[in-house]
């Protein structure tokens, strides 16, 4: 009886000793997310930090994302790869649903009280159209904007462009002092898109959501012109050579030192703008065709929100503890956003403000009950076949190595 108590006792003191060491055993979870500049790494590493606090038995493998509209993840997929957790977007939720790997995140979501921490305006963003929830979003509504240098046009005598011939005679000017017009990061296709997203609003507010939605078509008056308009100014040399080969470094790098008057990205670029160029730098509506139009179709912005953010591999060892992760992420993410990168624009409501906005985004707060529509950026639209093919050929369009016809050809036939 003596040994069978001692041998008890034992027992239980080394489960007291191994105990601790249990519960500390570390999880990792591989995560597959943007790292490329401050308005990624900045909100990552934020969150991270935060996890470490909440969870300090997870550790995150970090996947940087490509930035390929996706293909790398769609790959990933195909092979029947992917890691505990990944960001997406609208294009691509489609194929993953369609093939099982997107966890239903509706009792995580319940569970974790992230659900009702999403703003009322931003829960067209966390369900998707059969009701469930597949990512947890931390953008709210997003928008392109048309960032240009005003010293530059200062220095060059130049008034900011309203139609197309006052933006052609700029192009004209900055060229002969060595100016890239417009740097533009081509080689990827959701900016291209934007890029002809930002002239198509001038024809049609609808842009490039009204096609994906099919309430339009490419072979519209509307959308030729505007595709006439894109083709003509980058014949003119608005953007930089070599176009469709720019990364994003490289054309920011371009404009951030001044060797280009022009710039397009979301809002989420003011912040490194406004570091790099301080007063210098604004952002103004997009050009239209005629100075009427132009004050018709002011008000009308290429981008918006969609159902995005960061999924769950069903299949994943540890998707539960994923799908808690994942929300945690999401949230701190937003916290970041707001305090750390000045961007209010958020789709959770953390509890948190800003009261020393940056002139730019202050503009745009403002600007946003002014919105006469949205359109949607290309990780927004709905068509897979449709998104596709307005990043391909809008990169064939600013090229400048395509015809409008062949432009409009294309797309119309994928879309057939």
């Amino acid at each position: 009886m003596k040994k069978l108590l001692a041998l008890i006792l034992a027992a239980v003191m080394l489960l007291a000793v191994m105990a601790p060491a249990l519960a500390e055993e570390k999880v990792t979870l591989k995560i597959y997310a943007q790292y490329a500049d401050d308005d990624t790494k900045v909100p990552y590493d934020y969150a991270v930090e935060k996890l470490a606090e909440a969870y300090p038995n997870v550790e995150l493998e970090l996947i940087v994302q490509a930035q390929d509209d996706g293909a790398t993840l769609l790959s990933l997929a195909a092979a029947k790869n992917l890691p505990d957790i990944f960001q997406t977007g609208a294009g691509i939720m489609p194929t993953l649903r369609a093939s099982n790997q997107m966890m239903v995140l509706n009792d995580v979501a319940e569970k974790t009280g992230f659900a009702d921490k999403v703003f009322e305006s931003a829960k067209d963003f966390l369900y998707a159209d059969d009701g469930n929830i597949y990512a947890f979003p931390y953008a709210g509504n997003e928008y392109v904007l048309w960032f240009i240098n005003k010293a530059i046009f200062a220095d060059a005598g130049l008034e900011v462009p309203t139609t197309y011939d006052e933006l052609l005679n700029c192009i004209e000017v900055f060229k002969s002092k060595d100016i890239v017009p417009l740097a533009l990061f081509g080689q990827e296709g959701w900016i291209t898109a934007a890029m002809y997203d930002t002239i198509a609003t001038r024809f049609n507010a609808g842009g490039i959501k009204a096609l994906d939605r099919g309430e339009a078509k490419i072979t519209d008056e509307a959308y030729v012109e505007a595709a006439k308009a894109l083709y003509d100014l980058t014949k003119a040399g608005l953007f930089q050579a070599s176009v469709t080969s720019t990364n994003y470094d490289q054309a920011s790098e371009l404009f951030l030192s001044g060797k280009a008057a022009m710039f397009l990205n979301g809002q989420w670029y003011i912040e490194d703008a406004t570091k790099a160029l301080g007063d210098d730098v604004c952002w103004i509506a997009y050009p239209a065709p005629t100075a009427e139009v132009f004050e018709q179709s002011k008000n009308a912005f290429s981008g918006s929100g969609s159902v995005a953010g960061y999924a769950v591999n069903p299949d994943s060892p540890n998707a539960e503890l994923a799908a808690e992760v994942a929300a945690f992420i999401s949230e701190k993410y937003c916290e970041a956003k707001i305090t750390l990168r000045n961007n209010p624009l958020v789709a959770v409501n953390t509890g948190l403000t800003n009261d020393t906005l940056p002139p730019m985004m202050q503009d745009l707060v403002a600007a946003i009950p002014e919105m006469t529509s949205t359109t949607a950026f290309t990780w927004g639209l709905t068509n897979t076949t449709f998104t596709n093919a307005i990043g391909t050929w809008t990169q064939a369009l600013v090229s400048g190595e395509y015809t409008v016809d062949e432009f409009v050809e294309e797309i119309a036939a994928e879309m057939e």
